[in-house]
């Protein structure tokens, strides 16, 4: 009888827990297909005027082939660059993302890449940009002295 009891307990013990417990996500239900190597990239600090990349690596970690639709910066001045090809599993691919470097100061923007349908993934890029000098050297006035001296 004690053991019967026992087991009346436990199995009681388990249903309460189970109704009380929280549902899985659908993350916990289903891996991630698409594996990012970083998911930001800071540049530093960039002069005015000159464009940057950055390239982020991509890999399937699907049993099935992933394909990345789109992707689509939050502004016109970053233009990311993908392969429309199905990335094989277990396959490395990337994705160029490139900011013109046209108006001074900081900067952060994202890149969301849709793929296999509706999922996404965000990546950021962010740096400082700096204003470009107005000529590439200073002028040196000891040049022309130089000059006066040797002749």
């Amino acid at each position: 009888m004690k053991k019967l009891f026992s087991l009346f307990l436990i199995v009681l013990a388990i249903s309460v827990n189970g109704q009380n417990a929280t549902p899985l996500s659908p993350s916990v239900l289903t891996p991630e297909l698409l594996v990012l190597k970083q998911v930001s990239h800071d540049f530093g600090k960039i002069q005015q005027g000159r464009p940057v990349t950055h390239l982020f690596e991509v890999s399937n970690a699907g049993a099935e082939p992933l394909r990345i639709e789109n992707v689509q910066a939050s502004c016109g001045c970053t233009t990311p660059e993908w392969s429309t090809e199905a990335i094989k599993p277990g396959g490395i691919t990337t994705i160029k993302v490139g900011f013109n470097a046209a108006s001074e100061g900081a900067f952060q923007k994202t890149v969301t890449i849709l793929y296999n349908g509706s999922q996404t993934k965000t990546i950021t890029i962010s740096g400082i940009v700096f204003k470009a000098a107005a000529t590439s050297a200073p002028a040196n006035s000891s040049i022309a002295l130089l000059k006066q001296n040797n002749q």
